[in-house]
């Protein structure tokens, strides 16, 4: 008897909804169509990340789709079993690889054999996690609550050209529960500058923003320069080593935008988080909440429900049959509970 198809509305959260979708249907079985993909976005539909999801999606697990293509604004998913094995996925323009990669590996992690994933495309662009925030704070919670999974960045890709890649190994893991009420103690911080093809006074003038509004000693403060032909392409990356956690936030340069305004939108990010006492960002938080359910529970603090978490946690009920509690704590923050 096959699973009864679940109807989806994609206007509630963007991308978000169809990768979560996604990643729920090959671990749950459940068959969905969603329809108002991206509705409310300045170019609705499939663009070619989201393509290169649903692509990959439906070859790890022999899926049975239709209205997967360019600009769709709807499509179903039937997912089948879920195969490890060897896979190369190329999203062809700088769509997150990041992203293709989140959407894939909770089902990786119950697939039937290891897998090796080559994902290329876009590892530094707006509006994606970068590669080192995969790397540097999402992976080592997965790896705490069991996840035997290895990346690395063979090649950075920026927005507009791309052309970066990711090489991923995932074994078949058994996620356990994970609490995260607060950071800890700090331990160590770190700013870095990317730069590739960009004239080195973009990254002085960063971190040098970053030295007088955050006070952090000059040894904290690095460049790193990538090849020419891996650009153009900057950003800013600070990252704060806890006890519990290690947060990163990420703002990259953009034609137009002086230096100054992009390490300044970094430093807020940072500075919102530190000031909330949550043990997570808004941006680990929504990418945690699936692994947990994966785990069959889990908490966490974060400074706000933001639009992403609050259709994340929505498709997250939708398929699972999870109790989600939200509640403030004391300081203000979001405790949300599975």
């Amino acid at each position: 008897m096959q699973a009864e198809m679940l109807e989806l509305d994609g206007a509630i959260g963007g991308g978000q909804v169809l990768r979560s979708a996604l990643s729920l249907s090959m671990l749950s079985g459940r068959p969905f169509r969603i329809v108002n993909i991206r509705a409310r976005r300045s170019r609705p539909g499939l663009l070619r990340q989201h393509l290169t999801a649903v692509q990959a999606a439906a070859q790890i697990c022999s899926a049975e789709t239709n209205g997967v293509e360019l600009g769709s604004q709807q499509l179903s998913f039937r997912p089948g079993a879920i195969r490890g094995g060897d896979y190369r996925f190329a999203i062809g323009s700088a769509g997150s690889c990041t992203l293709v990669l989140q959407t894939l590996l909770p089902a990786l992690l119950r697939a039937d054999g290891p897998s090796t994933l080559r994902i290329s495309g876009g590892t530094h662009n707006p509006l994606a996690p970068p590669a080192d925030f995969l790397q540097l704070a999402w992976l080592p919670l997965l790896r705490r609550m069991g996840a035997r999974v290895e990346m690395q960045l063979l090649r950075h890709g920026f927005m507009p050209a791309g052309g970066g890649e990711l090489a991923v190994q995932v074994e078949p893991s058994r996620l356990q529960p994970l609490h995260l009420e607060s950071p800890g103690a700090p331990r160590s911080q770190r700013a870095r500058a990317l730069l590739a093809g960009v004239p080195g006074h973009v990254g002085e003038r960063e971190l040098e923003r970053v030295a007088r509004r955050l006070k952090w000693p000059e040894q904290t403060l690095q460049f790193n320069w990538l090849e020419q032909d891996e650009g153009p392409g900057n950003a800013l990356l600070l990252e704060v080593v806890c006890e519990e956690v290690t947060e990163v936030f990420c703002a990259f340069g953009q034609s137009g935008v002086r230096a100054e305004r992009v390490a300044d939108r970094a430093i807020d990010q940072l500075r919102d988080w530190q000031r909330s006492g949550a043990a997570v960002g808004e941006h680990l938080a929504d990418q945690l909440l699936l692994p947990m359910a994966l785990a069959g529970g889990g908490s966490l603090t974060t400074p706000r429900l933001s639009e992403h978490l609050s259709s994340n946690i929505e498709v997250l009920r939708r398929f699972l049959p999870l109790d989600i509690r939200c509640d403030r704590t004391a300081s203000g923050s979001l405790r949300i509970a599975l």
